[in-house]
């Protein structure tokens, strides 16, 4: 294993780690160098079991024995080691778990391949807050949503934030990014998914009578934070469904209406 001790927040090999906290910064770094972030043990962890490949990891020194099964079966990566306030000077923020790797992002999943065999889908209409983004993934992974599709503008799953928040789950549910908005939800249809739009509209069927129906495939449509679904992709869906809501409340927010609804409109036998 190549161990490197870190003497300076300036060496350039581990410039994939600088400044971690510039939101823009890694939004365009990130995708176009082909990488991404896995913070703590356990999310690299489950980012190597679902195949993906390791760059390089980035740690304390007390996390080495720890991690010492992965540096056995990775001996070619090479592996960076600081102290807490080096790390934290490089990154810009306190590694709390101690541990993170710089990772290949995997080729793209074509969609005529990630809708073979599915039954529900979840679609992320621009949701661009990571955090919603990695807690829509992790009730996806959770709740029976077999694949999901974000659109052109939709924020990404592999952002640091996205991937820590869904505890890896970005790894477990298969996922692709549509080109073409809202044109590529007809591809959608044409495989036999209904179209159902969580969204309220005077017309607006309540979630649980869509579950009653159990359609064969159903593929659900989640809008952005705040003003929801744009009015072409509502044009484009089938149906718009609604979470019943006691008196005073109108609305939750996405990631938690989105693990409502995935629950509710399972797949049945």
């Amino acid at each position: 294993m190549t161990f490197h001790y870190l003497e300076s927040a300036d060496d350039p090999l581990v410039s994939d780690y600088t400044q971690l906290t510039d939101v823009h910064l890694r939004k365009i770094r990130e995708p176009a160098e082909g990488m991404y972030i896995a913070e703590s043990s356990r999310v690299l962890r489950r980012a190597l079991a679902a195949g993906h490949r390791p760059r390089s990891f980035f740690l304390a020194e007390k996390w080495l024995a720890n991690l010492s099964d992965v540096f056995e079966k990775y001996p070619d990566v090479p592996a960076f080691i600081g102290s807490a306030a080096l790390l934290e000077e490089i990154t810009g923020f306190h590694l709390h778990r101690g541990a993170m790797a710089a990772m290949e992002r995997p080729a793209p999943i074509p969609l005529s391949e990630l809708l073979a065999g599915v039954r529900r889908v979840a679609v992320l209409e621009d949701i661009v807050d990571h955090t919603n983004v990695g807690a829509i993934f992790r009730s996806a992974a959770a709740l029976g949503i077999d694949a999901v599709l974000v659109s052109p503008r939709c924020g990404d799953p592999l952002y640091r934030r996205s991937v820590r928040v869904s505890m890896g789950a970005v790894f477990q549910v298969p996922w692709a990014r549509l080109e073409s908005w809202p044109g590529d939800l007809a591809a959608l249809r044409d495989q036999g998914f209904t179209l159902a739009a969580l969204e309220l509209t005077e017309d607006a069927v309540d979630v649980d009578a869509l579950a009653r129906e159990n359609p064969d495939k159903l593929a659900l449509v989640l809008g952005t934070e705040g003003a929801g679904m744009s009015s072409e992709a509502l044009a484009a869906v089938d149906l718009a469904v609604k979470i019943p809501m006691r008196a005073g409340v109108d609305s939750l927010n996405v990631a938690a209406a989105s693990a409502v609804a995935f629950w509710e409109l399972r797949a049945r036998p």
